[in-house]
């Protein structure tokens, strides 16, 4: 399913324009997750779930989650809804340009060869943006695969990946269509009529040619999607839709010669959301917010220099020189302050962000060692912010604010030594740092939940983190084993922090009803935070195997001066334990058999940690039967037990579950 820390990070198969892995990686805290554990996941952040501490900003997968909850942490240190790690699809950052967060829809796991998760700082080639780790996607290279489901509660699924080959060019695509009629998040005595299901509707295609370039290799894509879904309250909904272009050149370093790339990317994206006040018998809602549309844009280049070349001190020197630059820009387009029947006010918030850096990394390795490091210098950008309000009525503007241009550098590094100690063991230990600038939406939108309100702040400044880690892996013939101790210290932490509760009317937030609170996003001060992760894999008899992993993350916050009241305190929906275990039985040539669980200890919904959410457990099962060398029938059940497990709760203490027991059944081919 997934290799902890493997000794070497293998090369593919490649036909489109891509470096492959640096020889250095293999230095540092990294789990692949290969097609078996994606063919098995609808959606690639449930695939990621996987592995402990690696989770969207709350407990939901994409299939349930509003689109400004889908940022991706790693290590538990500090989620949050615009994510603090990296994705990348074949180099090019698929995080949103206006909100940072991760649109998972937008690309099925049948589109996908396998990932890459770096834990840790990225610095090095990863640049901004990869505070807490890296997640390296590889889109297909071989083969196609048709994957159509029904499931409970309205599911339906059809995704597909196709690759074909006309001379020397490639040609490969890849499309998804989801629709559910989804669950009610709020359950039992404390329901409404105002809760509704969290239905949903998502389309995405995407096309790649590859072509050679005399020596060379040249990759054109272009994707695009589109998602509507309800937030769980009568008339609060949201969609999500853009489109994303790339064009990549790149030559494979060869023995003693140069490889190199250069990459370019445009992106545009949209976003609506209406928000919604709730009534204290929840029968009713009245509109609070209708965030109508969030053009943005983001566009960025990078290119690198490889060389790999032997006979340096008895070992192979591997370096790379590069740079790399990207450009955002967006607004929010809302209509707020609902009074007698209509909104009475309109807000138009945004700015553009930039950053841009210089990088060089090396690693060095003999039959026992691996010794990596790379350097980074940052320029970072905050510029044409404003906010204007104005009564809808007589256009008067009532909030005209220009922020002032914001700017800065910032250095970051990573060095990280392994050394092969017999028997199939390695020891290694890393240091790094790494850099988060703050999102559009961070600096200029402020919004809803519910009663909960939450205001921008475009004075923040990029959050930075230290870190250091130690590690020992093991890998066998039958069972591997990996051990990572960490120490993380977030400066800057860009946090929601409360700064007033309802009822009461506050300055430019407005009114906040009874039950309800006002945040802030503040640099609150820092986050530290020492933890361990394990992962054990061991193969039974052949047709058995066992996967195991378990992270233990002891954060805590200094607010300091800024915030004292968070001092002690642990990050919102940061939990201390998550476990996995997976058993997968292949009982003859044609049935496999599967289940996997996940534990998490409890977590604190807001910064306060005033509002808890218990203990989660839940199982999930999946049985295959290959009816040919093709095709595959399939049945899973998520959530086995039906065990019920939180993943909100509000100022009155209503709580929202995740989904009850789902059935789904499917067929699966492959060539």
């Amino acid at each position: 399913m997934f290799e902890s820390q493997p000794t070497v990070i293998d090369e593919v198969v490649v036909t489109a324009a891509r470096l492959p892995p640096a020889a250095g990686e293999a230095a540092f805290s990294v789990i692949r997750l290969d097609g078996a554990a994606l063919d098995r996941a609808a959606r690639l952040d449930e695939a990621l779930a996987g592995v402990p501490a690696v989770s969207l900003f709350r407990r939901t997968s994409s299939l349930a989650a509003n689109p400004t909850t889908q940022g991706v942490s790693l290590r538990a240190i500090a989620p949050s809804g615009a994510g603090r790690t990296l994705v990348t699809l074949d180099g090019v950052p698929l995080n949103d340009p206006f909100g940072g967060w991760v649109l998972w829809s937008q690309l099925p796991t049948e589109a996908l060869e396998s990932l890459d998760i770096v834990r840790g700082a990225g610095a090095g080639p990863y640049g901004a943006g990869a505070l807490t780790g890296v997640i390296q996607l590889r889109e297909r290279e071989r083969g196609g695969v048709l994957d159509a489901s029904i499931a409970e509660r309205g599911g339906a699924r059809l995704a597909g990946a196709v690759g074909v080959d006309a001379g020397s060019l490639r040609l490969t695509g890849s499309a998804l269509y989801e629709t559910s009629d989804g669950y009610v998040p709020v359950r039992g005595a404390a329901a409404g009529k105002a809760d509704t299901p969290l239905d949903i509707e998502t389309r995405a295609a995407a096309l790649r040619l590859d072509a050679p370039l005399g020596a060379a290799r040249l990759s054109l894509r272009a994707s695009a999607y589109d998602e509507e879904r309800g937030s769980g309250l009568q008339s609060a909904r949201s969609s999500a839709s853009g489109h994303l272009l790339s064009a990549t050149a790149a030559k494979r370093p060869q023995e003693g010669a140069y490889g190199w790339r250069l990459q370019a990317w445009r992106r545009e994206s949209d976003f609506a959301n209406s928000s919604v006040a709730v009534a204290a018998d929840r029968n009713s809602t009245t509109p609070a917010n209708d965030q109508y549309e969030t053009p943005a844009t983001g566009w960025g280049v990078n290119a690198a220099l490889r060389r790999a070349s032997r006979d340096v001190a008895g070992g192979r020197l591997e370096w790379e020189l590069g740079a790399d630059a990207r450009f955002n820009e967006g607004e929010t387009r809302e209509r707020f302050r609902y009074m007698n029947g209509a909104f009475t006010r309109d807000r138009i918030a945004g700015g553009e962000t930039s950053v841009a850096g210089l990088y060089g990394e090396a690693s060095w390795r003999d039959d026992l060692w691996l010794v990596a490091g790379g350097l980074r210098l940052d320029g970072w950008r905050n510029e044409n912010g404003r906010r204007l309000e104005r009564d809808r009525a007589t256009g008067a503007a009532t909030l005209d604010e220009a922020d002032p241009d914001r700017s800065g550098e910032v250095v970051s590094a990573r060095l990280a030594a392994r050394r092969m100690i017999g028997g199939g063991w390695a020891a290694r230990a890393a240091a790094y740092s790494g850099f988060r600038p703050a999102t559009l939406n961070e600096l200029h939108r402020p919004f809803r939940v519910g009663n909960d309100l939450t205001e921008a702040n475009a004075a923040l400044v990029p959050e930075t983190l230290q870190g250091v880690e130690a590690g020992l892996a093991y890998e066998g013939l039958v069972a591997t084993f990996g051990a990572t101790l960490f120490w993380n210290r977030i400066e800057d932490a860009i946090v929601n922090v409360t700064i007033g509760e309802g009822p009461g009317t506050f300055p430019r937030a407005g009114f906040v009803p009874a039950g309800g609170v006002l945040r802030q996003r503040q640099n609150a001060g820092a986050i530290e935070a020492t933890g361990i992760e394990l992962t054990a894999r061991r193969s039974l008899g052949g047709r058995l195997t066992l996967d195991g992993a378990v992270s233990i993350t002891d954060a805590r916050m200094d607010g300091g001066s800024a915030a004292p009241q968070l001092t002690g305190l642990r990050p919102a929906q940061a939990p201390i334990w998550s476990a996995t275990t997976s058993l997968d039985w292949r009982a003859s040539d044609r049935l496999n058999l599967a289940v996997q669980a996940r534990y998490e200890s409890k977590r604190f919904e807001d910064d306060l940690n005033s509002r808890v959410l218990g203990t989660a457990v839940a199982v999930d099962a999946r049985a295959e039967w290959r009816m040919t060398p093709a095709a595959v029938v399939w049945a899973a059940a998520d959530n086995l037990f039906d065990e019920v497990v939180e993943v909100s709760e509000t100022g009155t203490e209503v709580e929202g579950y995740g989904p009850p027991r789902t059935l789904r059944l499917g067929v699966r081919w492959t060539y």
